[in-house]
């Protein structure tokens, strides 16, 4: 993702001279003052972006997300089943173990380590296919944003943008402020050139299904695409 960031928006930049103006707005003019600055010793001005809080955080790419949770409830709700059936066996085993025959208790250990390997190979896949998708829809829409990150850029005479995705060590960034963060015009800007309206709030009676994958199983928690922002370190 972060290879496909640096990508984009640099191939954007080179060829910003012909950016358009989102509709209905004016050409903005540089301003050095403007919110969301920092001006090192030199002169250039810093700002950070959230590259996977902007995606997520627009109208379409929450849209998108949000589909893609309904798509995959169903291969949630029968990795579901098969934890909570792998959970009784296990049970089963745990209180009752002593008092059933050697062949019994043989035979229900075997059948709960093929149930395990079972599961755990259809959660690989689950999980794989959901991150698949997730980055397609983060691609598409980065792609089209990338243009409005590099114009907001210019337009407001910064010269450098970092990504804020990813905390240290994982990145170079050890710690920024609010006041330089520019993920809200940038999303704002991309929702009127998108014209995607803003998607309904869920139902508030609408429990999400939690597929707690069996101990020992060493998986997490399968988990639908995320349709929120990630949180900032202040």
């Amino acid at each position: 993702m972060v290879a496909a960031v640096l990508f984009t928006i640099s191939a954007v930049a080179q060829t910003s001279g012909n950016i358009p103006d989102a509709p209905g707005t004016a050409p903005a003019k540089p301003n050095p003052s403007s919110p969301g600055a920092m001006v090192t010793g030199g002169g250039t001005k810093v700002g950070t972006i959230n590259i996977n809080e902007a995606i997520v955080g627009s109208n379409e790419g929450r849209r998108d997300m949000e589909t893609l949770n309904k798509k995959f409830e169903p291969k949630e709700n029968e990795l579901k089943g098969q934890n909570d059936e792998l959970e009784a066996l296990k049970k089963q085993l745990s209180t009752q173990g002593d008092k059933l025959n050697e062949d019994t208790a043989a035979s229900l250990r075997r059948q709960i380590e093929t149930k395990q390997k079972e599961f755990d190979r259809a959660y690989q896949d689950f999980q794989e296919e959901v991150g698949n998708q997730q980055q397609e829809i983060a691609s598409r829409v980065l792609k089209k944003m990338a243009p409005l990150i590099v114009k907001y850029a210019q337009d407001n005479g910064f010269g450098v943008i970092v990504d804020t995705s990813k905390m240290w060590p994982q990145s170079n960034i050890l710690w920024w402020t609010e006041s330089v963060d520019i993920t809200k015009p940038v999303v704002d800007a991309y929702n009127v050139q998108s014209g995607v309206a803003p998607p309904p709030p869920p139902s508030s009676g609408a429990a999400k299904p939690s597929t707690k994958p069996s101990s020992g199983s060493g998986a997490a928690k399968p988990t639908a695409p995320s349709s929120g922002s990630a949180s900032k370190p202040q």
